[in-house]
């Protein structure tokens, strides 16, 4: 709608959009409802206390992804939007925002609902990409959001003990593991011989980086992902943690994570001084393109509890890691996703469509990676001071874009004009949750 007014020195105009079928219409007393509410949200978060004004905007702004997803195991049923305007709940993105979004909003009870919700539509494994509107069926075109599903369990269970949830997972949980172990949709599957997961068809794109326009699969991943294996290894540690908890055994779980360990040595070229991006590609051998995966083995937290746990990467491969990100990919808001230098990259989104998906992993800066930068900075140099400052530039892009809120992406070129969706979850969530980690 477009509305038309004056307003003349001195005087307001108030607009009221409600959801509820009786609004209160008495603008001043709305809008004092209204910010009580807000101060009950901020007062509610662990952040919250001698947190700047920036940062307690953003705990506003994490509540206006949350939906209702009403299911008939969770009648009271929650989910995540992607981002506004056009994204709906997505499987990967509400896995990867749910922490940040819930937890360190103090909000588990949406976190426990969320979770809840999801279940069910396990199938064969796989966790939906696409969530279904009604009547739809799920698109389980995705290996990671399955993998990030278990992340947002375990930062849960770590933040509540609800001891009681993770044992109504647990089978859910299990049956993954098994499906990725025999092989599920999509040639997803556990590589016995080094313990890392392929993922992957022609022409299909399962990864984050997922832009595809009509037959052209613009960033071919096929093969062996970092991230991806980072996140199995994740996964399984936790589920050490959590058979543990639950008193079941878990020897299989600490044999599977020994092995992918041992084979994970395999991403590391000491020529490059990083990390291969992708291994036994289909028809390019190992993918050397300087990209932000390899930050995740540095990123996700370290298991300490687990028998057996060792990191991804030795303390020195994890400094170079963070050192080269921040050397080649870091901006002020976020990560690009290829470096400058390679020939493919695309430093301006924009133009029709076939320019924008064509560019949209090929050197666009992605918001939500400036968490992971965060987290993987703090854990290698031990800095929370320079941690910090790390993101306090998102806090100038506030008025920039979506208004409160923070974008989906931004050009790889100075002055990193602000791009796609003016408010996106994942990157309203990353920001919350390395403020809580750096606390």
């Amino acid at each position: 709608a477009t509305f038309h007014a004056r307003i003349e020195p001195g005087r307001s105009l108030t607009l009221i959009a409600s959801t509820e079928e009786n609004p209160d219409r008495e603008s001043d007393r709305a809008l004092d409802s209204h910010r009580a509410w807000e101060l009950q949200l901020i007062q509610k978060s662990p952040i919250a206390e001698n947190a700047p004004d920036w940062i307690n905007q953003l705990v506003l702004a994490a509540n206006q992804f949350i939906a209702d997803r009403p299911s008939e195991a969770e009648p009271e049923g929650k989910t995540i939007l992607a981002g506004y305007h056009w994204f709906g709940d997505w499987g990967r993105d509400t896995m990867i925002s749910l922490p940040g979004l819930t937890l360190a909003t103090g909000r588990p009870e949406i976190a426990r609902s969320i979770l809840r919700t999801f279940a069910p539509y396990v199938d064969r494994g796989m966790l939906p990409n696409r969530f279904p509107d009604a009547g739809d069926t799920p698109d389980y075109n995705t290996v990671d959001a399955t993998l990030w599903y278990f992340e947002a369990v375990r930062a849960y269970h770590d933040a509540t003990r609800d001891d009681e949830l993770l044992a109504e997972l647990f089978p859910v949980l299990a049956e993954i593991i098994d499906w990725h172990r025999r092989g599920t949709r999509y040639n997803i599957h556990l590589d016995r011989d080094d313990g890392l997961l392929y993922a992957g068809e022609p022409d299909s794109q399962l990864t984050w980086m997922d832009a595809k326009v009509d037959d052209w699969t613009v960033t071919p991943r096929a093969g062996k992902p970092i991230e991806v294996s980072a996140l199995w290894y994740h996964a399984l540690q936790a589920m050490v943690q959590f058979a543990r908890t639950l008193k079941k055994p878990a020897g299989e779980y600490e044999d599977l994570a020994r092995l992918t360990a041992k084979g994970f040595d395999r991403f590391w070229n000491e020529e490059l001084g990083y990390c291969y991006d992708v291994l036994d590609t289909p028809d390019r051998g190992s993918d050397r393109s300087l990209r932000p995966n390899q930050i995740f083995s540095v990123s996700l937290p370290p298991l300490k509890g687990t028998y057996g746990y060792s990191p991804l990467l030795n303390r020195d491969r994890q400094r170079r890691v963070v050192d080269v990100c921040g050397e080649a990919l870091l901006t002020s808001y976020g990560l690009r996703s290829l470096a400058p230098d390679d020939p493919e990259y695309k430093g301006i989104y924009g133009g029709d469509r076939l320019q924008r998906d064509g560019g949209y992993h090929q050197g666009t800066v992605w918001g939500w990676l400036i968490g992971p930068y965060v987290l993987a900075h703090l854990r290698v140099y031990g800095d929370r001071v320079a941690a910090r400052e790390l993101l306090v530039p998102m806090s100038h892009h506030l008025l920039a874009h979506g208004v409160g809120s923070l974008s989906e992406i931004f050009d790889g070129d100075a002055p990193m004009h602000p791009r796609g969706c003016i408010a996106q979850a994942w990157t309203v969530a990353e920001v919350l949750r390395a403020w809580l980690a750096i606390l």
